[in-house]
């Protein structure tokens, strides 16, 4: 949980130093785009650490082993 709450935080970081350069949007309007971002990393990172495990599952169920290539 840890990491998911350090990569929330740095997403929203990173958001926000991007759209301070970028846009002319008011300070609220900013922070709201930054937690949409952030979110939207969270649930690629989620997804991502979904579909490994279910590959790795998979393959430990056809007895392989799941990065043996």
């Amino acid at each position: 949980m840890g990491v998911i709450g350090a990569l929330w935080a740095s997403g929203i970081g990173a958001s926000l130093a991007y759209t301070r350069t970028r846009s002319p949007l008011k300070p609220s309007l900013r922070l709201i785009h930054a937690r949409m971002h952030a979110q939207a990393l969270t649930l690629a990172v989620l997804s991502g650490a979904a579909a490994y495990h279910y590959y790795e599952k998979r393959a430990a169920a056809q007895g392989e082993s799941p990065l043996s290539e």
